[in-house]
């Protein structure tokens, strides 16, 4: 990727996730590598963060060409202990997003990203109300629903239902929800992915796509006919496809986005295909949100030794979402 130049997009948010976490460490390694290439500001207490960091009053005093981590500074209750959560912080990492979304929103950061959050110390600490940072966002942006998709340069996945128990998914599954996450998959594609047409492989529910009906009527009765309607409105998709012939090197040529049914039917292949690499994207908020797909990682935090590609990837693919939309 080329040097900044100043038509470049405004720089990205970084927030701090969980300080006890490996968050400091694969930002500082994130910036290393991406310094000059990927412009971003860490949202943190500049107490919690160690090594060689500027503190900056507000994005304006952004320098493209810094040669350390800038921080934009954000008071919190408690210290940072690698692998020790304080719950006294919960409240100081809810805000941080908060205002992440607030300067995204003013269009003074051109993308936020995100490091891992722990949910636990956040319901200890400040009565966090929500399953994660995904649906935090989608409160904080006023909107219903949002889609998850993970992305690698091998794969693009989307859950149509996400964090529910295996038996749940055939009630939770309906042509609404169905149509409604294809719709916003392809939206953002377009928009700031720039595929003018996304190629969408949509999976069954069933083994073998339901065979017939023989393996269940859900891909013959719900997931068919929801397909041939939005065939009818102009998406391009395949399917309902046999999950298992879908995630080889040939099968995956054929299309640009993977529409799987449940959580692991999206999560293992690509997991599989690049697990330190993947991305985490939340689809239809009115702003760009990327997050490396891994947690805190408590029990390796303080030991320099975090792996910091996934971050990279989701700060990479945060830029160019940026420049796409810019360009929209």
């Amino acid at each position: 990727m080329p040097s900044l130049s100043k038509t470049d997009p405004k720089p990205i948010v970084l927030t701090c996730g969980e300080p006890a976490g490996v968050g400091f460490e694969i930002a500082q390694k994130a910036f290393d590598t991406l310094k000059g290439e990927v412009p971003f500001v860490l949202i943190a207490d500049r107490n919690h963060v160690a090594g060689a960091t500027a503190e900056i009053a507000c994005l304006t005093d952004y320098d493209p060409k810094t040669n350390v981590l800038p921080v934009l500074h954000h008071d919190f209750d408690g210290t940072a202990t690698p692998g020790q959560p304080d719950p006294s912080n919960a409240k100081g990492v809810i805000d941080v997003i908060a205002r992440a979304v607030q300067l995204t929103v003013a269009e003074t950061a051109s993308a936020i990203c995100t490091l891992p959050i722990n949910k636990k110390a956040l319901k200890d600490g400040a009565s966090f109300a929500f399953p994660g940072h995904t649906e935090l966002l989608a409160h904080l942006a006023e909107v219903e629903h949002v889609v998850m998709m993970l992305a690698c340069d091998a794969l693009r996945v989307v859950p149509t239902t996400i964090h529910i128990a295996l038996k749940d998914v055939p009630g939770q599954l309906t042509p609404d929800l169905l149509k409604e996450t294809i719709r916003i998959t392809a939206a953002d594609l377009t928009r700031d992915f720039g595929l003018k047409s996304p190629r969408i492989a949509v999976a069954g529910l069933n083994p073998h796509a339901g065979e017939g009906g023989t393996m269940g009527l859900e891909d013959e009765e719900l997931i068919a006919p929801t397909l041939e309607e939005l065939r009818g409105e102009g998406y391009t998709i395949s399917g309902p496809l046999p999950a298992d012939t879908m995630f080889h090197a040939e099968a995956r040529a054929r299309y640009d986005v993977a529409i799987c049914m449940y959580h692991d039917q999206a999560l293992i292949p690509i997991k599989t295909l690049d697990f330190a690499g993947g991305v985490n994207c939340t689809l239809g908020l009115p702003f760009i949100r990327t997050s490396p797909d891994h947690g805190t990682a408590f029990d390796i935090a303080g030991k320099g030794v975090a792996d910091p590609s996934s971050l990279i990837a989701a700060l990479r693919m945060a830029y160019e979402m940026a420049q796409s939309r810019a360009l929209a």
